[in-house]
């Protein structure tokens, strides 16, 4: 009975934030969307320090970049929870969001190896992160003609995440949640020859101890472990904003060679690792990807 008035105090508190949200883009919405995206970058810039998502983005940057002036990392921090807001309102402009990036370019190897797999009805998982906007390249794809299957993490909060899931589902393809049945179902789309979309890059309770950035992170090898279960094409894909906060650069990389997950999830980490560094702004940073409290001594 103890736990009882926490949880209503809880979902209540989810109610809440979820009703600002949904009143804050819908006054978005109602924008052209060449304001409402530099609109909800600029806002969310406001309202990252008072919800303590900027403070968690400067603990994470002195723990991995140790060495920086605090006023780069301050730029950093501003700069992500922009990106942050601006894809945001991206992925709910849906179809107008598709049509934006459709005649997007992709750079390198991977889509060869895509058409390839496609060709010869052999699954494939394009494997990415938080980085940009991790659903422009299934946007730049959709409007290509690929139906572009996705597991997903549900939002901690039920109120937001039963609205934010809409947002997904009509791009392209099924799209599934995390946990048992929603693998499954993953899995057998993978299994009938689909493209699949896969993250990689948040906290993964008993996962791999594999080093991100300098410094070890648990990190789930689902997306290694399915495609050497199912011969998928295991292949790196990111979008990169543009200096005019608008467009993408998506790369898609050569498949990673089959091997052991841990091994394949590591070449994953690598092709992350070397966007972030080159623009770290464009990172999440507002998950706890390390937790380093974990990992200090005493």
């Amino acid at each position: 009975m103890a736990d009882r008035p926490a949880s209503l105090s809880r979902r209540a508190a989810d109610w809440t934030v979820d009703r600002l949200i949904r009143a804050l883009l819908e006054r978005a919405l109602a924008m052209p969307y060449d304001r409402r995206v530099p609109f909800m970058g600029a806002t969310l810039r406001r309202l990252a320090p008072m919800a303590g998502y900027r403070r968690r983005v400067l603990d994470q940057l002195r723990f991995i970049y140790p060495d920086w002036p605090e006023s780069r990392r301050e730029t950093v921090a501003d700069a992500v929870a922009d990106n942050a807001g601006r894809t945001l309102i991206e992925t709910y402009s849906g179809s107008e969001f598709t049509a934006r990036v459709a005649g997007t370019e992709i750079a390198g190897p991977g889509l060869a190896a895509l058409n390839t797999a496609r060709a010869d009805r052999r699954p494939a998982i394009l494997i990415t992160g938080h980085f940009g906007n991790h659903e422009a390249p299934r946007h730049v794809l959709t409007a290509q003609g690929y139906e572009i299957g996705g597991l997903y993490r549900p939002m901690r909060n039920p109120a937001f995440n039963a609205h934010y899931v809409q947002t997904l589902a009509p791009v392209s393809g099924p799209v599934f949640a995390q946990g048992r049945q929603g693998t499954i179902g993953f899995a057998r789309f993978l299994k009938s020859g689909g493209i699949g979309v896969l993250l990689f890059d948040v906290w993964a309770k008993g996962g791999a101890p594999i080093r991100f950035l300098g410094q070890p992170a648990p990190t789930a090898t689902s997306a290694a472990d399915l495609a050497l279960r199912y011969g998928a094409a295991l292949i790196p894909v990111f979008a990169r904003r543009n200096p005019d906060g608008l467009s993408f650069a998506v790369e898609m990389d050569a498949p990673i060679t089959p091997g052991d997950p841990v091994t394949m999830t590591r070449a994953a980490t690598a092709a992350l690792e070397t966007r972030i560094r080159a623009t770290p702004e464009q990172w999440f940073w507002f998950h706890r990807r390390w937790k380093p409290e974990r990992q200090r001594p005493g």
